[in-house]
Parts: C-alpha cells; structure tokens; sequence
C-alpha cells in the first residue's frame, strides 16, 4: 500500500518494516517524529531517553543482546552520544543497530550548523544519507543490512528538509527477525586496551571493505544526461534542488553512502566531463574527498560556501547565471520573530530578572526567548545543560561581585538532560550560585515530549515522577525553593532572597506550559480604555496578546489565557 509520508515518518516505517525492536531517543528537532513515529508500532519497544548518550548506551546493550535497535537524535545530539559511538564502533554489533542524525542547514531551529558527516569520518562508521522519503524508508532497511554484514553501527544522516518533506511510500510487511544469540566476547565488547587494539585493527579492515561496498553499492547511483554540458556529484536534500535547477543540463552521481566514498566511481564519472561541480551543503566533504583522490577538476565551496541550504535558486544562479524572479509586495510586511506563547509561565520569570538587573546564564529551550526584546534577559547560551556550568565559572571567575547578582535557568527536561551534574558541580565546589529550574511540566521546545519529571513516559503510560525538590537536595543543595511564575511580586521575592544567601540555591519555577492540552485556562483579561492611560507598563512583558492601539492597550481575548501577570503590572486598574 503506498502512502504519502513525512521523511521521518518513512524513516519509522522502515524501522518497522526491518523488524527493529528496541529504540530509544532523546527528542531534537528534525529528528523527533521518528521516535514518535516508530512507538505506534506495538510490536517496537520505544522509550525517551534523559539525554542522547544514555538513549545511544541503551542502543548499543540492545544490539549486544540480540535485537535489532535504534536511537534517533538532531546533530548537536550526536555531540553528546560521541563517547560511546566512538567505541561502539570498535566494539561492533551483534544485532543491527541504526542510528539517525538529523543535521540543520539554515538553523531553523539549532545553535549551530554543524556538518555530522565529520563524525562519521571521525569514529569511522558508514553513513548513509537520502534524499526523500521513499529513501528514508529504504536506506534504513539496507542500514540493517550493513551493520549486520560489516559489524558496524551504521548511521543515517537526515536534514531539515527530507525531515519534514513529503513523498509516496510503498508499505511493506515487517520483517520477522529473530533475537540473535549472545555469546559472551569479552575480546569484542570489552574495550580495554589489550582488546581494543586488535578492534581498531579490525575497523581499518572494515573501511577497506565498506569502501570497496561503496563502488557498487544501489545507494550510490550515476545519473547520465547525453545533453550535459557537465557534471555534478551531489548527496541529500542537494541532489532534489540540483535535478530541479539543471535538469537535464548535467549529468550527476548522486552519492547515498557518504561514508566512506567510493573512488574508482568517482575517478570514471569525473573523467567524464571537463568541468565538475560538488554541490553539497555546509562543509566540503565530498569535495575534499575528490581532491584527496586526485579528482581536481572540481569546484564546490568556492562557488557555494560553506553557509546555509542551497537551494534550487541558489544553484540556477551560480551555474546557469538564472536569477530567481521574485514577487515584490506593494507594502513592507513586519517581521514576526518568534516570541513566548501568550500565557507561556517562563515570562514572568524573566521580567522579574530583567527588572532586577540580573546576568542570566541560558540554557536550550523555548525560555532562550527570553533573550529577545522586550526581555532581553539573558546573557548567554551555549549547549544543553552548559548553564549551570557556565554560571558555576563565571562567579568563581568574578567572585562576590557576581554571585548575588546572577543566577542559571534551565528547563526541567534539559535539566534532567544534562543539568544535574553541573549542579553537583556547585555543591561539590562550594559554589555561591544561584540555579533556577524552569518546571513547565514537559519539553516543550521540541513539541510536548514526556520526560522523567512528568509521570508519564512516551507512550503517555504512567511513570516514575523525578521530584525535582528532593533530586537537588540529594545532590547537596540545601536551599530549594518554589515559585509560580504568574505571581510577579512573589517570584520577585523570592529571587532576591535567594541572591543575597550565601550559599549555593535552587528556584524551582513551576506552572505547566500554556499549551498543555490539560491546563484549563481562566477568562480573557480586557483592558478598561477610560483608565488606561497608555504608560505601555504591561508591553513590557512582552506578551502576543497584548498591543496598543489609539494610544491604548488592548488585550486580544483569543490569545488570552488570562495568567493575570499583566494585570499585576497595571499601576491603574485599567486590566480586569
């Protein structure tokens, strides 16, 4: 049965249909639905995982065990699961494990444009790459086939584009794959250096092998135009903006194995054409590649960069000298950057540290928003969990002058992520600092994933709640305390008392996000015109809801879920 599917999607089925049987994932955008996707299958054993090395780790003992597995995450995730890919590569499979790594060219939604392919290279495991969703599907069947067949974790490289992109499917049968035995190797799984020397060994043997695999490989393919004025060797989303822009004017290999890259393929097909161009996004792999190989009769970066997606218009110009014609619109549309939900709990929070002058050490979520205007209140972001970290350095850095006068934020999800042992850090180094933990009761920022602090898992089955009051004692922090973020004046309170202690704290902001499809929500607020006097005090909180119009405040009672921290902003009255 065919069926038009989202890449990630596809990829689930093909999870599915090659009789997977234990995932588990940290969510990431691109990368989420996958994981999603795939726990609708009964027959898969599918878990969120506290963070991407544990959710690789479980992977990995799966493999060891018998059963085919999966763990799916976004490319910074792979930053985090590299300890244990790393060795994993040495070490083997038993059964087939598959991993998935959705890369962001264009951050649409990441802090970097990191390329994984250098990953792949790095810990020398093979890496495939689609370019549609028919692929998605596809690859991840012969992915299994080829951990299996070379002893290998085989990783899946996806992008925002073939993420999130349509295409029909062909639905088939789930494969009946049976748990392999395990037979206790010692020499093979366990990575001491008496044993890991002859696995290294045994991976520089397998690159010769998957390299040789590459040369005739089906996920590689040379596509001849007899009108081609030249030719374009090409990988992922890159290869469907290419058909589009040249058509039949260049003929292209397009590669689906990008680790490692054949290269007598790659000699015979350049040595057909005068001109050959590498059309590929962020860094210049394949091209590098080419050159190392002796193929110099190509360009690549110098005529594309090394920056953003490269899309059919992009190409067109750079090759055929078209310029995109683009319709111009009569007025200028206002930007709309991305801002906190109406109602969203983290507002208050960060209005109340804005108001207070507070240096704000961020974390990765959608309280990063709380950078923008009119907040402005936070300072930096780095990586998952960093904040904690980063806050513990700077105060040791600037000592008493900052340590009464700057605190950490981090979700709950991150926080369970990544964020505990930074705060073990604190106690354990008798750290003066301040760590508030943003409780909105899910992970919000990748779309309302389950995490351990929840009680639910992914399945939304009930499930062991972390408490997080009693996880921050039991790391050594004796001062936790708890706040709502909708009352303006307490929060206020409470961040000034917990400033001025001379010991490490922890404040917990707790009110479930807005947009929890279980939160009910109060009547809209409506602003009284006769007593507003347009002091622009409750636009400062920047909430969607709220605008000015005529000189007076007005409240839009769609987007209101009346949380009332406007309300106790008004100095007059006006909003009831």
């Amino acid at each position: 049965m065919k069926k038009l599917m989202l890449g990630n999607e596809a990829f689930a089925r093909g999870l599915y249909e090659a009789g997977c049987r234990i995932v588990s994932s940290y969510p990431g955008t691109p990368s989420t639905e996958i994981t999603e996707e795939i726990a609708r299958y009964e027959e898969v054993y599918a878990e969120w995982a506290p963070n991407e090395k544990v959710a690789l780790e479980v992977a990995i003992g799966a493999s060891i065990a018998g059963a085919r597995s999966f763990c799916g995450m976004k490319h910074v995730g792979l930053n985090v699961a590299s300890d244990p890919l790393y060795t994993a590569s040495y070490s083997g499979v038993n059964a087939g494990l598959v991993i998935a790594v959705a890369d962001d060219q264009g951050m649409h939604s990441s802090q970097n444009e990191q390329d994984s392919r250098h990953h792949a290279i790095a810990s020398k495991v093979p890496m495939l790459e689609p370019s549609d969703s028919t692929e998605c599907k596809d690859f991840v069947k012969l992915a299994f086939e080829i951990s299996e067949s070379f002893d290998t974790p085989v990783i899946v490289r996806m992008s925002t584009r073939v993420a999130h992109s349509q295409s029909i499917v062909n639905q088939e049968e789930r494969q009946d794959i049976a748990l392999k035995e395990y037979v206790k190797t010692p020499q093979k799984y366990v990575m001491m250096p008496a044993y890991a020397k002859g696995r290294h060994v045994f991976v520089e043997e397998r690159t010769e092998k998957l390299t040789e695999y590459a040369e005739t490989s089906p996920l590689n393919r040379v596509e001849i135009s007899e009108s081609a004025e030249f030719g374009v060797i090409t990988n992922g989303a890159c290869y469907q903006y290419t058909k589009e822009a040249l058509g039949n004017k260049a003929s292209v290999l397009k590669l689906g194995m990008v680790n490692p890259m054949p290269i007598k393929l790659i000699r015979d097909f350049a040595e057909r054409y005068e001109k050959i161009y590498i059309i590929e996004e962020l860094d210049g792999i394949i091209e590098n590649h080419c050159r190392n190989i002796g193929v110099n009769n190509v360009q690549g970066k110098e005529i594309f960069g090394y920056i953003g997606e490269l899309p059919q218009s992009v190409i067109a110009e750079k090759l055929l000298g078209e310029k995109k014609e683009y319709v111009e619109f009569p007025e200028d549309i206002p930007v709309r950057p991305p801002v906190m939900c109406a109602g969203c709990p983290h507002r208050g929070l960060f209005y109340c540290l804005k108001k207070l002058g507070v240096t704000v050490s961020g974390d990765i979520g959608c309280y990063t928003l709380g950078a923008v205007a009119p907040l402005n209140a936070m300072d930096t972001t780095i990586c998952m969990g960093a904040s904690v970290s980063a806050l513990h350095g700077f105060n040791k850095a600037r000592g008493a002058e900052a340590e009464h006068k700057s605190v950490a934020v981090i979700g709950d999800s991150t926080f369970m992520h990544s964020g505990m042992t930074g705060l073990v850090n604190i106690a354990y180094n008798d750290s003066n600092s301040t760590v508030i933990i943003l409780d909105n009761s899910i992970t919000g920022m990748t779309g309302h994933q389950q995490n351990p602090t929840t009680g639910k898992n992914l399945k939304g089955d009930p499930a062991y709640a972390v408490n997080l009051e009693e996880l921050c004692k039991s790391l050594g922090i004796k001062r936790v305390r708890v706040v709502d973020p909708y009352s303006l004046a307490e929060t206020e309170k409470v961040i000034k008392e917990e400033l001025s202690a001379e010991e490490a704290s922890v404040i917990i902001s707790r009110r479930p996000c807005a947009l929890l499809k279980y939160v009910k929500h109060n009547p809209a607020f409506a602003v009284d015109s006769e007593k507003c006097i347009g002091c622009k005090a409750c636009m400062k909180l920047g909430c969607p809801a709220i605008s000015i119009k005529d000189g007076k405040a007005v409240i839009d009672h769609t987007q209101c879920v009346g949380c009332g921290i406007c309300q106790e902003q008004c100095k007059f009255s006006a909003i009831k």
